[in-house]
């Protein structure tokens, strides 16, 4: 009954009009009336306390990271017709921070469970974007105790807590990966939305002002609206201005080009990097210069309640990159990329709005084409 009033309400126009924009852009992903029900009401139903989440995982532990160079992942998939490198023999290494996938309201950070669909969720990240990554580097990447999607759904004071929580997990095995890892080796920085949160504070107080800093070859910190206020706060570390440029940020967030003369203010003071041209803003950018947008392999599970029981996804292999595929422009903090409806891509973007997910997959293979030219550009820099 309390779905059929829910429903109701929505067509009716009662519970406000901001309601509206996020249930016609979730609509465009694929999102049912059931799934935006949980998705609005499904949340915690107490206080967030730490006492109640699980231990900090070991970060000795294999187990403990979704991605090791040393072992067989998702994140050493890459598309066919590419190769990759051995991740056993590189000189740089990259730190990546994964997006949500725990999406239930049971708790406020994902309870680790050994088998899970979160986990899959994960591993989804890896296959579809770490893998991004492995064309010049080692991946590390750790699991953590990520915060339930429904951080974002509530008061700003309730994320802060949550996420300051679950930062303390991605800076404990960002020491471990310094200290047991990395051992004085060059790094790249890189993430997605909820990854992206927590690794703009890692640049900010744990590299910028530190000896780590020339040894960050760069940061592509991508989704998740970074605010030109965070860059306020560096001393060393600024936003690229070119595709070489080394020991600065990249970041863009991805939205449907019809939707380009629409007033988007969540986004006014926002940072775009255009990763097909890899300039700070800019115009838009030449079909010719794309070097390839990548089909996700894989299902990720998109249930905002419910058990958290593994579907039995298995990943890979990775497509062939369409090269030449879609264009992009910088305007106003927003990525404006080609329309997406009608293609297999829309799964993952939607008819119009937000393309949060595809802020990988459009520009998969310019972002594995810039890391391996920093990478090389930083190397050559050190001989000389």
């Amino acid at each position: 009954m309390k779905k059929i009033i829910f429903i109701c309400v929505i067509v009716l126009s009662g519970i406000g009009g901001w309601i509206y924009t996020v249930i016609d852009e979730l609509s465009d992903t694929g999102l049912t009336a059931d799934l935006a029900y949980d998705y609005f009401f499904s949340g915690p139903d107490k206080p967030f306390d730490p006492n109640d989440a699980v231990d900090q995982l070991d970060y000795a532990k294999t187990s403990a990271w979704a991605a090791l160079p040393f072992i067989e992942d998702e994140a050493d998939l890459f598309p066919a017709g590419e190769e990759a490198v051995d991740q056993a023999n590189t000189e740089v290494d990259v730190f990546f921070v994964h997006p949500t996938g725990y999406l239930k309201g049971d708790h406020w950070t994902d309870p680790l469970a050994e088998q899970s669909a979160t986990k899959e969720n994960t591993q989804w990240m890896m296959a579809n974007q770490a893998s991004a990554f492995n064309g010049c580097c080692s991946i590390y990447a750790p699991y953590y105790r990520q915060a339930s999607i429904y951080s974002y759904f509530g008061t700003d004071d309730v994320r802060a807590e949550v996420h300051d929580f679950v930062y303390q997990d991605v800076k404990k095995a960002f020491e471990h990966f310094l200290d047991n890892f990395s051992k004085g080796r060059p790094f790249i920085i890189a993430s997605h939305s909820q990854g992206t949160h927590h690794s703009i504070r890692l640049l900010a107080e744990e590299i910028d002002r530190s000896d780590l800093y020339p040894r960050m070859v760069g940061a592509y910190l991508i989704g998740g609206m970074i605010s030109k206020d965070w860059m306020n706060k560096m001393s060393n570390i600024t936003v690229c201005e070119r595709a070489e440029q080394l020991g600065c940020l990249v970041h863009w967030d991805t939205i449907n080009v019809t939707q380009l003369n629409k007033e988007m203010p969540t986004y006014q003071n926002g940072i775009c990097v255009n990763p097909i041209t890899w300039e700070n803003e800019g115009a838009l950018s030449k079909l010719a210069d794309a070097k390839g947008s990548v089909y996700a392999t894989g299902n990720f599970t998109l249930a905002f309640s419910g058990d958290d029981d593994p579907k039995n996804e298995t990943f890979g292999p990775l497509a062939a990159p369409l090269k030449q595929y879609v264009q992009a422009q910088c305007k106003a903090g927003i990525l404006f990329a080609s329309d997406q409806t009608g293609t297999k891509f829309q799964t993952f973007g939607g008819s119009a709005g937000n393309y949060h997910g595809l802020d990988y997959a459009l520009f998969y293979m310019d972002i594995r084409d810039n890391a391996k030219l920093k990478v090389k550009t930083f190397l050559k820099a050190a001989l000389e």
